[in-house]
């Protein structure tokens, strides 16, 4: 019998850590978070805000977040399904819907912090790099920090198309288009003389077409497909059955146009809860208010127990307080000397 030697052996056993929770889940990468949640010591008390990029098997989920001592924080969401809304009915996770999320969430930050107007964004898309302009005499820009989570960062993921999105929608995301569709490298070559010895060394060279680019934020490459398949009824049937009932006669590059102007037209959420209109007080008095409801029902329809009233505390100020104590002696006095 050959040796076994034991790895896992009590020394190593009593060193052994656990790994933190959402790393086991393979949720956080804690080793990542880390350089982007920590901010300069110049920059004491200033928020450093990340643009979440997460996808599951039926959405892409754009979010800009900041960390605080309670937790993370988050300002804005956008979700793949909201698409639905403005006339995105298929494909809810391909790279031209991550696009659209992106576009979605950085139009909806910008609208709720009152910035929709002064930062348009990339309203042309030609799938080139776009970084926004800071304009003079007016608030910077809203720079934010991209965050893949775990995700591989290779050329051409998702990721990549809702940062375009965002970016073409006014936010300030650093980035480079190594990693966009249409990037290509051409590895290095050794030039070599008649011994086979290297005598020149060309370096790696890195190009990248914006068309490309542009035709994946598009569709333009699907409807490539989407017209060859049409060859073949019962794959085309199969593939494409959604997409046919979805597109009604146009193109890709049409449909996706039309999604991109509804967007920036309204990027709020099409359910949004109106504000409730404050019932009239039905008495008020010094601290506290009582309302009254009529025909006020509990959740099986029977009427409420209370009778549909309540009562609002107000929280008073050291005037009013002093104020209701000389009442409340006045009061007194009266009851004693009456």
């Amino acid at each position: 019998m050959g040796y076994i030697k034991v790895l896992k052996n009590k020394a190593y056993s009593m060193r052994y850590q656990t790994k933190f929770r959402r790393r086991r889940e393979g949720k956080t990468d804690y080793y990542a978070r880390r350089r982007l949640v920590f901010q300069d010591k110049d920059k004491y008390d200033t928020r450093k805000y990340r643009f979440v990029v997460r996808r599951t098997n039926q959405r892409i989920i754009c979010q800009v977040i900041h960390a605080t001592l309670q937790g993370d924080k988050v300002m804005v969401n956008a979700d793949s399904k909201e698409l639905s809304a403005h006339g995105l009915k298929a494909g809810p996770t391909n790279y031209a819907a991550a696009y659209c999320v992106g576009l979605l969430a950085a139009r909806r930050l910008l609208t709720s912090l009152k910035l929709a107007d002064k930062y348009t964004g990339n309203s042309k898309c030609d799938g080139d790099a776009y970084n926004v302009t800071p304009i003079t005499d007016s608030p910077r820009p809203f720079k934010a920090f991209l965050d893949v989570g775990l995700v591989r960062t290779t050329t051409g993921n998702r990721v990549f198309g809702a940062l375009k999105g965002a970016c073409d929608g006014g936010l300030n995301i650093p980035h480079k288009t190594k990693r966009f569709p249409g990037t290509r490298v051409t590895k290095a070559e050794a030039v070599t003389n008649k011994r086979g010895k290297a005598v020149d060394v060309e370096k790696a060279k890195t190009s990248f077409d914006a068309n490309e680019h542009r035709e994946h934020i598009f569709g333009i490459h699907v409807q490539e497909y989407y017209d060859m398949l049409k060859d073949k009824p019962d794959a085309f049937r199969r593939q494409f059955s959604r997409w046919t009932k979805a597109l009604n006669g146009k193109s890709f590059e049409e449909y996706y146009t039309a999604v991109h102007a509804s967007i920036r037209k309204s990027p709020a959420r099409a359910n949004s809860k109106k504000a409730r209109a404050k019932p009239a007080a039905a008495s008020t008095k010094l601290g506290f208010s009582t309302f009254e409801s009529k025909g006020a029902k509990n959740a099986n329809g029977k009427p409420a127990r209370n009778g549909g009233k309540w009562i609002a505390f107000k929280k008073l100020t050291h005037a009013e307080r002093k104020q209701r104590v000389q009442e409340k002696m006045v009061a007194i006095q009266k009851e004693v000397f009456a």
